[in-house]
């Protein structure tokens, strides 16, 4: 099979990485958003700095999407959420995948690989179930179909050391039957590179 990653460099967002959020069981969408949003800070696609957790409430709040109670919330985000504030706050537009099982979700693994290997990817936020992850890259074997998903799990608490965070298992390549939900559905947030930058 062959292998595809996130074309550049970005930030590693999970639970309780902020003094002032205690995101923990809320903010796994909110931390892949964050990770997204460092990649377009780093690889020079916007001057912006990555939103906080607040700000992020307070663009969905703007957009109209959420209403005033929403900010201060531990409130749960989702791709389409993601994908509104990125626009808003970023100026990036993104494409949403929906896969309305997560049996399915192996089935549009070409897609993905596809998205990586386009030389202009950045990360991807996935959502469903109740859970959130960002997704970095794909293996694909075209003759089998079969899948892994390279995972970056927001929902790690602790501190920055890659040896622990690759070690148990907070980034690695995981089996889509490991991964997905078998009867919850799945959104990609796939960001669109800015085209002339």
């Amino acid at each position: 099979g062959e292998e595809a990653v996130v074309d550049g460099s970005y930030v590693y967002y999970h639970y309780m990485q902020d003094a002032f959020v205690s995101d923990k069981g809320w903010g796994c969408a909110y931390r892949s958003l964050q990770t997204l949003a460092s990649w377009l800070v780093l690889n020079n696609y916007m001057t912006a700095s990555v939103p906080t957790i607040p700000e992020i409430q307070k663009t969905l709040v703007k957009l109209d999407d959420k209403p005033a109670s929403f900010v201060g919330s531990s409130k749960w985000i989702g791709a389409t959420e993601v994908c509104y504030v990125l626009d808003d706050l970023c100026g990036v537009s993104c494409r949403i995948l929906h896969v309305p099982f997560g049996r399915d979700v192996l089935g549009h693994a070409r897609e993905l690989f596809e998205y990586f290997a386009s030389g202009a990817a950045a990360p991807v936020m996935i959502g469903g179930g109740v859970l959130a992850y960002t997704l970095l890259g794909v293996r694909f074997d075209a003759r089998s179909g079969e899948a892994r998903f390279l995972i970056l799990d927001p929902h790690y608490v602790g501190g920055e050391d890659p040896a622990v965070i690759c070690g148990k298992g907070w980034c690695a390549w995981k089996k889509a039957a490991e991964l997905f939900v078998q009867d919850a559905f799945y959104n990609f947030c796939m960001p669109l590179r800015p085209i002339g930058v």
